[in-house]
């Protein structure tokens, strides 16, 4: 079985990834794969570079993440040009990686932690879609605490991505990890017999 693990900026999915991998699922983090297609050398990178300037390139030949976000956080049309450009070679890598784990490990199950998943309309690469849901308010102060933001710049962000309610909608199944670590135990073991995966 396949899983497409989602949520909003700052909702617990790497908790609730954690968790899944303890009971024996296998993860594929697209963070890592979108930071792989822009290694140094990368076709993907030499687009970015061209597109975004040189600024938004460290001394080193890497991808400077903070410049690139500053830029397409503030800038719709920018936004949508990166993912033209990374999401082609981020979705073939996905790919190929859960073939490979089917493959090699049919019996367990693999889950992909994808956070624009619906926003890329990738469900058709999964037999299930996993949401991991706080409310808004909820996030926004996570946000803020988690990365040092001040209101303004974690309430671009969350304007970045779909609603959190719109996604709770679109979910087939929902993790809710507003509450303690247990209460998010508790959904993510109800969720994994529910399955039949243990």
């Amino acid at each position: 079985m396949n899983i497409g693990l989602t949520g909003g900026i700052a909702c617990g999915k790497s908790t609730v990834a954690a968790m899944l991998v303890r009971r024996g699922a296998q993860l594929i983090d697209a963070d890592r794969l979108a930071r792989e297609v822009v290694e140094p050398g990368s076709p993907a990178l030499a687009r970015v570079a061209e597109r975004f300037g040189p600024e938004v390139l460290q001394p080193d030949g890497s991808l400077d993440r903070k410049k690139l976000g500053e830029i397409v956080f503030r800038d719709e049309a920018a936004r949508k040009d990166l993912e033209s450009i990374l999401h082609p070679p981020i979705r073939a890598l996905m790919r190929a990686r859960m073939e490979e784990l089917e493959r090699l490990m049919p019996d367990k199950p693999v889950v992909v932690d994808v956070p624009l998943l619906f926003e890329s309309k990738l469900q058709s690469y999964f037999q299930e879609t996993l949401l991991v849901y706080i409310p808004r308010e909820l996030q926004l102060k996570r946000l803020q605490a988690r990365d040092g933001l001040t209101a303004e710049q974690a309430e671009r962000r969350l304007a970045a991505q779909m609603p959190i309610e719109e996604k709770r909608k679109l979910a087939d199944a929902v993790i809710d990890n507003s509450g303690t670590l247990e209460e998010t135990e508790r959904q993510v073991d109800e969720y994994w017999v529910r399955k039949g995966l243990g």
